[in-house]
């Protein structure tokens, strides 16, 4: 079984970690020393952590998880992912959140082998160029900028059991980008207060869906709203109410259609910014304008919320915005349609490469 981890490319044996007994002889920064007190953490069987949620059920705070409750969620992805003890991984998500802490987890508790890189573009420009993984979870930049970037990694990609992707959404030019891939490559649905993910869909392949499937153990519901509502071990038992909006289906899945608190009202007219900003995508796409955007509102004193859309980059024209529009019409409704188009030279991003819609409202 692995004795030890690299991180950075420093090797640590995982019974110094256990003790902390390295810290005379390796010098360390300061994601390294968070990491490895995690790990020192684990290998000393604490039983509760501390993590901060993203918001997706509520305001952002600070809860703790139990250790029984994170080897649940992590036998789960090791099921699902059909990880076996020495298989590899690559950890190179923020390990002071739940995606790169959970990644953690999993190794440690599969006895997996781990390699851990600070966060970066481009994950695979980092390690040893002779380095095979078995399993990698990442931000969908992350696996944007590597089938950009260094197209020769796609071999290194193509020879995993799987890619994992989450923390943001997945553009329309890198669900097209993924489909010649021979890797499986899937997007996660899941937050803090579900300890990672818990349930995903197939983005590439025969088996591509547009819906998640969770496990049999996972009990979905929806409240008066239409959101979506979870049971299982990894919730502790009780029923956690989401602010998405969910369509149910069959076999214990579900199509995402948006945040509930992502609605907003437009002369009376109720507009959903993920809808826009899906055919925001895909109107971009078609028009071949590589960009990234949001979809938002500004107080109006007419219609109460005038919903515009916010692009990165240098300012299109008269002529590709009257396009673009024209390309929006296609999929949305006139209400639907942007009554204005913002630009900033770069969008603001969370701590967990998210686009942050607020911050960038605050610079429009």
């Amino acid at each position: 079984m692995p004795d030890h981890l690299l991180l950075n490319g420093k090797k640590f044996f995982l019974d110094e970690i256990q003790h902390y007994s390295f810290r005379e002889s390796i010098p360390i920064d300061g994601y390294e020393a968070k990491t490895l007190e995690f790990c020192k953490n684990w290998l000393q069987g604490v039983q509760e952590y501390p993590v901060q949620t993203s918001g997706s059920t509520g305001a952002p705070k600070f809860i703790e998880l139990t250790r029984d409750r994170m080897e649940a969620s992590a036998q789960r992805t090791l099921r699902i992912f059909n990880l076996q003890p020495e298989d590899r991984v690559l950890v190179c998500m923020n390990t002071e959140y739940i995606a790169g802490m959970m990644m953690l987890v999993r190794g440690l508790v599969g006895n997996l082998h781990i390699t851990i890189i600070e966060p970066i573009g481009n994950p695979l420009a980092s390690v040893d160029p002779d380095a095979e993984f078995d399993f990698v979870a990442m931000v969908p930049l992350q696996l944007q900028t590597i089938l950009e970037g260094t197209p020769d990694k796609i071999a290194k990609l193509n020879k995993m059991k799987a890619i994992l992707l989450g923390g943001a959404a997945i553009s329309k030019s890198l669900e097209e980008a993924v489909q010649p891939l021979e890797v499986p490559v899937y997007q996660s649905y899941g937050m803090t207060e579900t300890i990672s993910h818990i349930a995903v869909r197939r983005l590439n392949g025969a088996e591509k869906t547009d819906y998640y499937t969770a496990p049999s153990e996972i009990t979905l519901g929806q409240d008066e709203r239409g959101c979506l509502t979870i049971s299982a071990e990894v919730t502790g038992g009780e029923t956690l109410v989401t602010n998405d909006l969910v369509e149910l289906l069959e076999n214990n899945s579900f199509r995402w259609l948006g945040r509930a608190d992502n609605t907003i009202n437009s002369g009376g007219v109720k507009v959903q910014l993920e809808k826009v900003e899906a055919a925001l995508g895909d109107a971009l796409a078609g028009l071949s304008i590589s960009r990234r955007y949001f979809a938002a509102a500004l107080p109006d004193e007419t219609l109460g919320e005038r919903l515009i859309a916010v692009l990165e980059g240098s300012p299109l024209t008269d002529e590709e915005e009257a396009n673009l529009k024209g390309k929006l019409s296609e999929s949305l409704s006139k209400y639907e349609i942007p009554k204005h188009f913002g630009y900033l030279p770069r969008l603001p991003e969370t701590a967990t490469g998210k686009i942050d819609r607020r911050n960038g409202m605050a610079l429009i």
